[in-house]
């Protein structure tokens, strides 16, 4: 990547591009609602606890480096957020999902992403998702790397490269971006599609939440 986001601001960037896929309603988003989205417990890895002024640095880094933007909706006093990933990449819903997934929840495998991505926008199977990630992979620069095989794992993770390229280990072989991609475990997809199914219940539990401080701050 030209441009290099550290951490706080790939959590931002991704819960602006979750939102506006899967509560659009809601979308763009208010300071607080941003700041309930990156400190969500469900679907996020690892889990933060931002406060109001990192969240507000964030967002003006990533203004800066024109991957987010600010709103005033006609009547509403209060501005609201939204990203402007698009404006610098053309990616397909599809691509964005998975995109947005590595920048939540970090490293995974292709069966992993498949189950995760599919809350966001359909991803029918994994030979979609290898298709997605040699876009991704494709890019100019390269939005996403696959990972050396780490020991006791039988599947190669991917990861995005918002933050740079990965630091190998010493001894550990380099990342490679656009090799064939290996065939993932179908039983692997089964149990993360599982472990999705009982994150999106937590999911919409923590929304419904956030709706009601929400409709409690203006009355």
């Amino acid at each position: 990547m030209e441009t290099v986001l550290n951490e706080t601001e790939v959590r931002i960037l991704g819960c602006l591009i979750e939102k506006e896929l899967t509560t659009p309603d809601l979308y763009p988003l208010s300071l607080n609602a941003l700041i309930n989205a990156c400190n969500q417990k469900s679907n996020r890895s690892p889990v933060t606890a931002f406060d109001e002024a990192l969240v507000q640095k964030g967002l003006d880094s990533l203004q800066a480096k024109g991957f987010a933007q600010v709103t005033h909706a006609a009547g509403n006093r209060v501005p609201k957020y939204l990203h402007a990933f698009l404006d610098n990449f053309d990616l397909s819903a599809q691509e964005l999902a998975v995109l947005c997934e590595l920048m939540l929840r970090g490293p995974q495998t292709m069966g992993e992403l498949r189950a995760h991505a599919e809350r966001i926008a359909p991803v029918e199977d994994l030979g979609t998702v290898d298709r997605i990630l040699q876009t991704l992979m494709d890019q100019s620069p390269s939005l996403v790397v696959r990972l050396e095989r780490e020991p006791g794992r039988k599947e190669r993770r991917y990861m995005h490269l918002l933050s740079g390229e990965p630091v190998a280990e010493q001894g550990t072989p380099p990342a490679t971006t656009k090799d064939n991609l290996p065939e993932a475990a179908p039983a692997e997809g089964r149990i993360a599609k599982l472990e999705e199914e009982l994150r999106q219940v937590r999911a919409e539990l923590d929304e419904l939440t956030r709706l009601f401080v929400e409709f409690r701050a203006l009355h």
